[in-house]
């Protein structure tokens, strides 16, 4: 079961293909990034989305502006990278995969100057290109590990979007989901809508569709309703920042269905990649939580819903305590409780 779209991509002629996320589900449409600014701009208009996605999107921002340097020394081109690398960074913030990506790249850099300015640009070409590959094999691997949590038949439910177009291809949670139709489990998906962006039903409920997954959308304030009616088996969800002590941060209204989920008994799950893992912070209290336009919320496809004027708050995520979650999907295996040792050992942290 493979993904019939492609997220992000490194084209022939040196530019980065991305599916425009902000078309679906009506409209499936590709386009170029030929600048280092087309890319930030990109993953700021949530154009492309998801914290692998946009990680390994960044990657290849950084590839392609590296293209375009015409430095005359390696510590220039170094310190001009720098800030192609700050440029990227700063378009979302709390999404730890995109900075991890762009720190692998000056890594790249640092490393590598007995080479040639035209051999460095080449090398951070093929690593971005390989952090596409490893992405989708991890995401395999996280699936794998996942599905064996999955019972069968099954009743699962998902928020947002952590699928195919959340990453370089297959899935986190969606990945799991997947993972476990591929194992012949009869299951079948409730997709949250997930406001305001709705990324739940116009892009995980299009996903599963295409992947011939059974799948019923529900808007967000249904979950209690289902859960109550003992409808829902269990909960996987993706991340976007996972501190050490296993607090996870993800779209806004993941917490509320974790709260849910415990107060009817039911598994909440979290699949993610070890690169989603910021174990420099304690806790999730320390996670920066993005706030983005009030016009998400005020208004639907352009449509104005809400007073003009009315005063608006719009955390893009929300942190789920550690507390609620009952284990943690890696590409190298299943965490549980006490996370600050389960999560290092994962990562292989001395």
């Amino acid at each position: 079961m493979g993904d019939d779209f492609v997220t992000v991509a490194w084209t022939p002629s040196g530019t980065v293909r991305l599916i425009d996320q902000s078309r679906l589900p009506t409209e499936e449409v590709y386009f170029e990034c030929r600048t280092i600014e087309e890319v930030a701009d990109a993953i700021r208009s949530m154009r492309v989305r998801g914290a692998p996605a946009i990680g390994v999107t960044a990657a290849m921002g950084l590839a392609l502006g590296a293209q375009t340097l015409q430095a005359e020394s390696f510590r220039e081109f170094s310190e001009a990278l720098e800030g192609m690398a700050s440029l990227l960074t700063r378009t979302r913030p709390t999404a730890v995969n995109l900075a991890w990506a762009v720190r692998r790249l000056l890594n790249l850099v640092r490393k590598s100057g007995d080479l040639s300015l035209p051999e460095i640009k080449a090398c951070l070409v093929a690593e971005a290109q390989m952090m596409q590959e490893e992405d989708i094999r991890i995401n395999r691997a996280m699936g794998q590990h996942g599905q064996s949590l999955v019972p069968n038949p099954a009743r699962l439910l998902t928020h947002c979007n952590a699928g195919g177009l959340a990453t370089a291809g297959y899935g986190t949670a969606v990945g799991v989901i997947r993972a476990a139709a591929e194992a012949g489990k009869r299951i079948m998906v409730w997709v949250d809508e997930t406001r305001p962006l709705l990324q739940g039903a116009r892009l995980t409920a299009w996903e599963l569709q295409r992947a011939g997954i059974p799948v019923t959308l529900i808007t967000d304030n249904m979950a209690a309703h289902f859960m109550g009616r003992g409808q829902v088996d269990l909960v996987v969800v993706g991340a976007d920042r996972i501190a050490r002590n296993g607090d996870v941060a993800n779209k806004i209204g993941t917490y509320g269905v974790a709260l849910l989920a415990r107060a009817h008994g039911i598994p909440f799950y979290v699949a993610a990649p070890i690169s989603t893992l910021d174990l420099s912070l304690t806790d999730g209290s320390h996670i920066p939580i993005e706030e983005r336009a009030a016009a998400e919320v005020t208004h639907v496809g352009g449509r104005q819903l809400a007073p003009t004027g009315i005063r608006v708050a719009n955390p893009a995520f929300d942190v789920t305590p550690a507390s609620l979650v009952d284990a943690i999907i890696t590409e190298r295996g299943i965490a549980r409780a006490p996370y600050d040792v389960s999560l290092p050992a994962l990562a292989g942290e001395a």
